[in-house]
């Protein structure tokens, strides 16, 4: 065991900080769950589900009310925190149930896009709680809905069999009777999703029934049978399976397929979209590499694109071992950037919340852009390179040809890389350019001030709480089921980046893999213990730097981890300027005397060692 009694003049700004942002976050789920939930961990709501697709819509938006609660517990959160995310879990799981959204306690079938933003909430509530026999029997039961022998995967041909899918198998088209599109008007700014089928607008389908009902038909036909690119984030369920079980069979799906999507990419410059149910691309939709739901043409393009290729180029070689599946990740990115080109922020097509504080101050200054969509008129829909998907990318593999990538990104952008704007996108993101900055030594007063952003975006959100007069219980229609995750006052972007030096779990779906991993002295409770703030000033894998301060009057005891899933060795430790000690495992141990403040230097051996959720648990 390390020991440091070594005493600053004052406690560092961003311990302070970052405990007074633990703290506030204590109190905030409180006032959350007060206002918005049951005894029982149910969502106060009484209406039913479906926004014109048969009901199928909804159950993402039940569990993304708590999707970084357990992540929060994880980190170092109160210890009734996980009592409370199983409450909610089980009230919620119990509500979507009545609802008939769930069959067993997972989705009956719904895309992956949407899925996948659900079970981050499952992800998290693995990493939490990976020694409950619940938990895991849960963990093989969704995944093996996907392995051979289940309900929607076909091995000959190695297809998920349609884009709709879950616990009741393929659930074909979209919706579970003929569906004219378009289902909402708030898809208007997405346009049609085959722009090749001779109709002229979206408002001329809204305008004329007939016309919606045989182009409904029409995307039944084409984009709702058969396997889309989407349905890759899927492996995350199988990854977790075998982080728990340690069951061969889970990695060995995911290679597989994978693998059978890298082989349809084989045959051309871009990662198709699409692939019939005899596994053949484009069967549906002409020969078209494009088209495909949630893919290329509609409705979000690259973004959907890149981070199902991120998911699973990682999930494969995290399994494997094989980090040439991560060229597969790589190559959405690499197609776009193909077509890139310097344009002025008027010149962006698509919804752009993400990127409107950032744009804010160019006028008519140009900045880098890619088209995100493609159909057959060609590349379209200009917009802002989605940077959070390389960064975390890179911070996956560490190799020098993803660095590339991001600072290509770095040097394309007119906008200011470093600023930290008070921002809140549903998937809590949005500080990975600043993060990054701090990282390359070029924007040190980051920690401070992200940890201030943290807090008033956390304060904005109780304030909107304590304002909101909304009554979900005065009839049908009455409250919007996104009401609670734009209400959600937990935030844990800023905490997973400075204490772990990690980025923002990927929203549709992706593990968390943290940098490193903190627990109690006794090496099962995760977090940070009460008092001891952590802070990563740098992330090399040969010199990674880890910050630790005791802010409080009593001695605390940390075990530091290398990797979510002891998958790092840590080959030496150094504490404060001593010399190297050697380790060869994953954990060390250090205790801090009171108002102690501690550097640890570590050497670690990426991914050496085969990752697991039980050891420790």
């Amino acid at each position: 065991m390390l020991v440091s009694s070594r005493r600053p003049p004052e406690i560092p700004e961003w311990a302070r900080l970052q405990r007074l942002l633990f703290a506030q976050q204590d109190k905030a789920w409180r006032v959350f769950a007060e206002r918005y939930t049951t005894g029982d961990g149910r969502l106060v709501f009484q209406d039913t589900l479906g926004q014109g697709s048969d009901d199928r819509d909804g159950v993402d938006d039940f569990y993304e009310a708590f999707f970084n609660w357990p992540m929060l517990y994880v980190l170092g959160g109160s210890d009734d925190l996980l009592a409370a995310t199983e409450r909610h879990w089980a009230g919620v799981t119990a509500q979507l149930t009545e609802m008939g959204m769930l069959v067993d306690g997972f989705e009956r079938g719904y895309d992956w896009f949407h899925q996948g933003e659900s079970l981050l909430f499952f992800y998290a509530r693995c990493m939490a709680r990976p020694g409950d026999p619940g938990v895991r029997a849960l963990a093989r039961r969704f995944a093996d809905l996907y392995l051979p022998g289940g309900p929607n995967y076909d091995p000959e041909h190695r297809v998920i069999r349609a884009p709709h899918n879950g616990a009741a198998g393929p659930r074909w088209g979209f919706g579970d009777h003929e569906v004219a599109f378009p289902w909402s008007l708030a898809l208007r700014p997405y346009g049609l999703p085959l722009d090749w089928l001779g109709y002229e607008s979206f408002d001329e389908l809204v305008a004329d029934p007939a016309k919606a009902r045989a182009y409904g038909r029409e995307m039944w036909d084409r984009m709702g049978r058969g396997d889309t690119f989407a349905n890759v984030l899927s492996t995350s369920l199988a990854v977790h399976a075998w982080l728990l079980t340690g069951e061969q069979r889970y990695a060995d799906w995911v290679a597989e397929y994978v693998g059978a999507w890298r082989d349809r990419w084989a045959g051309g410059p871009v990662v198709p979209d699409n692939a019939g149910l005899s596994g053949r691309v484009g069967d549906y939709l002409g020969g078209r590499w494009y088209g495909g739901h949630y893919g290329w043409s509609w409705p979000h393009g690259l973004q959907s694109m890149a981070c199902a290729a991120v998911v699973a180029g990682s999930n494969a070689a995290f399994v494997t071992g094989d980090d040439a599946f991560l060229d597969l990740a790589r190559n959405p990115f690499d197609a776009a950037m193909e077509q890139a080109e310097r344009r002025r922020p008027d010149d962006v097509d698509s919804v752009t919340s993400r990127w409107t504080p950032h744009l804010a101050g160019l006028g008519d200054r140009p900045t880098l852009m890619v088209p995100h969509r493609r159909g057959d008129a060609g590349w379209f829909d200009w917009n802002i390179p989605p940077t959070q998907y390389l960064i975390w990318l890179w911070h996956f593999s560490r190799a020098d040809e993803d660095l590339r990538r991001v600072e290509a990104l770095r040097a394309g952008a007119s906008w200011d890389w470093s600023a930290v704007h008070d921002q809140r996108t549903k998937e809590e993101n949005g500080h990975e350019e600043p993060w990054f900055e701090y990282l390359a030594g070029r924007n040190p007063g980051y920690p401070v001030r992200a940890l201030r952003s943290a807090l008033a975006t956390s304060a904005q959100r109780l304030d909107e709480i304590a304002r909101d007069d909304t009554d979900p219980v005065a009839g049908p229609s009455a409250l919007d089921i996104h009401l609670w995750q734009n209400r959600n006052p937990v935030v844990t972007e800023i905490l997973l980046q400075l204490t772990t030096g990690t980025p923002q779990v990927l929203y549709n779906g992706s593990p968390a893999h943290l940098h490193l991993r903190w627990f109690h002295g006794d090496g099962v409770r995760p977090g940070l213990p009460d008092d001891v703030a952590a802070l990563m000033t740098s992330i090399d894998p040969d010199r990674t730097v880890a910050d630790l301060v005791n802010t409080g009057d009593q001695s605390r005891t940390v075990v530091v981890q290398g990797g979510s899933f002891a998958e790092h060795r840590i080959r030496t430790v150094a504490l404060d300027d001593g010399p190297a000690e050697e380790v060869g495992g994953p954990r060390v141990t250090v205790r801090l005397e009171p108002r102690a403040q501690a550097r640890l230097t570590l050497g670690l051996t990426l991914r050496a060692t085969t990752p697991t959720l039980v050891a420790g648990a």
